[in-house]
């Protein structure tokens, strides 16, 4: 009596045990990463220009609203108030418009290549947003550097350096994951260009970054606990500061950034192979 099972069905597939799926996850999220990486060994000049922005915010708004008395909560200084904002401001800044790079990977045939290999979808999306967090941290070097140089108390304890690289890391895969949703949306350029634009300032101007939530609007401050740049920023302000402290609380920031940030994974993993249709 023959079989009507086709030949491959007796094959033995052996299963990855989850020790070396997750090993092997790793390998393609950073292969991911290391090729975006590439980008920005041939073209360096991009950190330097992408600097710019957040320095003149420092240097020029910081320092004419400085003058400006009662701004900052409990009397502190403003720029100290400040800095921790420009900092999740750049991360932003840089991180919302990451998502065009899929968009010109589509147009040139290298997310079909991303999409025919074995890797998991969310492996795909968590290297982008690891290679996104390298953008944001030479971003963070340079406001650390330039904030101390304009006397702002940044705090050098190692365990708060740790908490300010891990809230960077975790507010630019935010964002970069929102922007690649974006970008699985519009799938054009100019689209993408547009919305970006349009969602860049209410995001920065709805948050705590340049301004305290007492001192908004009571629809405002309802919109800005909703914003995930705030709890950035909040987390921001009670490591980055020497005697800073969170108005919602370090564990609470850290969560919030967390939960979002795996929601958006699970979308942009869904969403991201519709873009070659």
């Amino acid at each position: 009596m023959t079989s009507d099972r086709p030949a491959w069905a007796h094959v033995n597939i052996p299963r990855r045990s989850p020790l070396r799926f997750v090993a092997d996850c790793g390998i393609q999220v950073f292969a991911v990463a290391d090729a975006e990486l590439h980008k920005l060994r041939r073209d360096p000049w991009e950190l330097a220009t992408r600097a710019v922005q957040p320095l003149l915010w420092l240097v020029l708004f910081g320092g004419v609203m400085a003058r400006v008395r009662g701004l900052a909560p409990g009397g502190g200084p403003y720029l100290d108030f400040l800095a921790p904002g420009i900092l999740a401001q750049s991360v932003l800044f840089v991180a919302i418009f990451y998502g065009i790079s899929a968009i010109w990977e589509r147009d040139l045939g290298v997310l079909h290549r991303y999409l025919v290999s074995p890797a998991p979808r969310f492996t795909l999306v968590i290297g982008k947003a690891l290679s996104a967090n390298i953008r944001a941290l030479s971003q963070a070097i340079v406001i650390y550097v330039c904030a101390a140089v304009m006397g702002v108390a940044i705090s050098m304890r190692p365990g708060n350096l740790l908490i300010a690289v891990l809230l960077v890391a975790l507010g630019s895969g935010l964002f970069s994951t929102f922007s690649l949703i974006i970008a699985c949306i519009v799938k054009t350029r100019e689209r993408f260009m547009g919305i970006g634009q349009v969602l860049t300032m209410p995001i920065f101007f709805a948050s705590n970054a340049i301004y305290p939530i007492e001192l908004m609007p009571r629809w405002l401050r309802a919109v800005s606990t909703l914003n995930p740049l705030s709890y950035e920023v909040d987390g921001l302000r009670s490591v980055m500061l020497r005697g800073g402290h969170s108005a919602f609380g370090l564990i609470r920031d850290l969560t919030v950034l967390l939960l979002v940030s795996w929601i958006l994974i699970v979308i942009a993993a869904r969403m991201y192979p519709r873009m070659t249709e």
